[in-house]
């Protein structure tokens, strides 16, 4: 007989093991119950295996960060991009300013500098906007999209519209002769003072295949 317990092996008429008086099995049950435990024993096993693994190569995963050199060509592209939606918002203004100057000619008919700043403001509100919205709402703008760039949070989480818009403000840091935007050459993870005053990172996007 067997001990199920601890695992004494004792004669065959024995019904309950001398040991630790546990109840007693046969050899052959104890045999089957062996030949029962070892299959579920390898199948936990190889699960144990395909998750450690999977682990293990998402532990090691590169993350590939967004370069000077193509984050330039991505802010490039939506200068491109603001440029022709500031022509086009200048352009509805001087219509909406002649045509007020039209109905108003004994008022300042002559004097351009109204269309000016309201051009200027409007242009420089919607710059604002159009970050802080495409960042917010993506994490990229169109220029980083072409570009396959992509701006997170820690941990590679999608980043608030509050976060989106310090960094808009961190741009004005960054500008401070250049050096917020030379950071990114001398920086492990390529943070700029902008990445740096809002808690951000910018990496490759691995959903369009950058990587």
């Amino acid at each position: 007989m067997v001990c199920p317990v601890c695992g004494f092996v004792g004669y065959a008429y024995e019904t309950r093991c001398p040991q630790c008086g546990a109840q007693a099995m046969s050899e052959e049950h104890a045999e089957e119950q062996q030949d029962l435990e070892l299959p579920l024993d390898d199948t936990y096993s190889r699960f144990r295996d395909r998750i450690r693994s999977r682990e293990q190569a998402r532990d090691t995963e590169t993350i590939l960060w967004g370069g000077l050199m193509r984050r330039s060509c991505a802010f490039a592209v939506d200068l491109g991009v603001l440029f022709c939606f500031s022509l086009l918002l200048s352009y509805l203004t001087y219509v909406a300013y002649s045509v007020g100057m039209a109905v108003h000619q004994g008022y300042a008919a002559s004097s351009m500098a109204p269309f000016w700043r309201l051009s200027l403001g409007g242009s420089l509100l919607l710059s604002g906007w159009y970050f802080v919205l495409f960042h917010g709402l993506a994490g990229k703008t169109i220029g980083k999209w072409l570009l396959g760039l992509r701006v997170v949070g820690r941990d590679q989480s999608p980043i608030t519209y509050r976060q989106a818009f310090r960094r808009l403000i961190g741009y004005f840091f960054s500008a401070f002769l250049g050096l917020g935007f030379l950071w990114i050459l001398i920086s492990a993870e390529r943070r700029g003072w902008h990445d740096y005053f809002a808690g951000t990172w910018v990496i490759r996007d691995r959903l369009q295949g950058t990587a």
